[in-house]
């Protein structure tokens, strides 16, 4: 039953993610009105998630008469409101510039130029299979962009046209190049804070007994002051507003957003909570993946044979990097086993009684954990409950 709760909570994290990309590609890349106006307006974007968000999670404690008060520093909330709301933002700015298949993969192409930033200045070392699994996802994003198209399809539409002839003409590059570029540049930014967010989130739950819906109330809640300061700073509240008036169609679509980045925000808190950053990651990995084809499907932008090769160059060295580090937490966690039973069987064969107990009983749960058919320890069970 566990196993079963486990894979529909993985499933309804990943679908809520997908239908999150659709809604947000929906809004940002294809115009409204009979004009086909488009919405430029991100961090109003940000500003009404967070606020629907907020709504929901204090909805929720009151329905379910649960604490309101922080169980954390309210900081530790407002460093992790940061991050988000920074990332949040360059996500949705980036398919300004770079198409929703570009900024997907640029999330993960960090790898190579974090790895070589960090031996310049660093010393820091890697082995040759970290090298090339870095090198074959650098390799996918550069076939992938090499072979179609990844132009934004509002870019003519948006300041994003101009910005890239701008930085064209500056650095002596095409304007697909430049748009590539400041596209990249803004998931490069996303990249660096996302990690932080998750990082955050995951020791607030280790080191603090926050609730999943606390952690998004008093997140969300930091996130929309941000937000708001940020629409007033940025001259994005006013007009965004009269956009809305103008085209009252995009309310809902903007509304459905909202309501489906609530609940990413606590399928991605309950995930972290239950399973760890590790794992969050890997599920986001695999929502990438899909989030392209289903966004080839719904949005009729057909990706090139040598755009799915890259694709899938850049999320099978992607998994197979996960099964590695998988393998060898396991082997890690066997080591650390091993160690306490070796440690601890020969103090349990000298000491018998009562009075032990409390130090039988967690042995012989480890080395029952440990079972199956491994005849090792099938052999030390049968020799610690002999002592017992």
């Amino acid at each position: 039953m566990e196993s079963l709760r486990d894979i529909a909570g993985i499933v309804v994290v990943t679908a809520a993610l997908l239908i999150y990309g659709v809604l947000q590609e929906r809004i940002v890349t294809i115009g409204f009105g009979r004009d086909a106006e488009v919405f430029e307006h991100s961090i109003f974007l940000v500003l009404c998630n967070r606020l629907v968000t907020c709504a929901m999670a204090l909805a929720y404690l009151m329905i379910t008469h649960t604490a309101v008060a922080p169980a954390a520093p309210l900081s530790s909330y407002a460093a992790v409101s940061c991050t988000n709301v920074i990332a949040t933002a360059c996500q949705y700015e980036a398919l300004r510039y770079v198409s929703f298949a570009v900024q997907t993969l640029a999330k993960s192409a960090k790898a190579l130029p974090v790895m070589l930033w960090s031996m310049v200045y660093m010393r820091k070392r890697y082995k040759l299979s970290e090298f090339v699994h870095a090198t074959t996802i650098t390799l996918g994003c550069s076939v992938f962009i090499l072979t179609g198209a990844v132009r934004s399809r509002v870019a003519d539409k948006t300041v994003g046209d101009a910005a890239g002839a701008a930085v064209g003409a500056e650095l002596g590059m095409s304007s697909d190049s430049a748009l590539v570029l400041i596209g990249g540049g803004l998931m490069l930014l996303y990249l660096c804070v996302d990690g932080l967010t998750s990082t955050w989130q995951d020791s607030m739950f280790r080191g603090y007994p926050v609730s999943v819906c606390d952690q998004v109330l008093y997140t969300t809640s930091c996130s929309m002051v941000l937000s708001l300061i940020g629409c007033i700073a940025t001259h994005q509240l006013l007009p965004a507003v009269a956009f809305l008036t103008r085209n009252p169609e995009a309310v809902w679509w903007i509304l459905a957003l909202s309501a489906s980045s609530a609940l990413v925000q606590l399928v991605i808190s309950w995930t972290i909570k239950r399973y760890g950053a590790v794992v969050f990651a890997t599920i986001m990995t695999t929502r990438q993946f899909f989030s392209i084809l289903l966004s080839s499907v719904v949005f009729m932008t057909p990706l090139t044979l040598g755009q799915w090769g890259g694709t899938l160059l850049v999320f099978g060295a992607i998994y197979y990097k996960a099964a590695q580090k998988c393998q060898e937490v396991k082997e890690h966690q066997a080591a650390k086993e091993e160690d306490s039973i070796e440690r601890l069987a020969p103090e349990l064969e000298r000491k018998s009684g009562a009075d032990h107990k409390e130090l039988k009983e967690p042995l012989l749960g480890l080395v029952e954990a440990r079972g199956g058919d491994d005849e090792k320890h099938l052999e030390k069970l049968d020799k610690l409950r002999d002592v017992v």
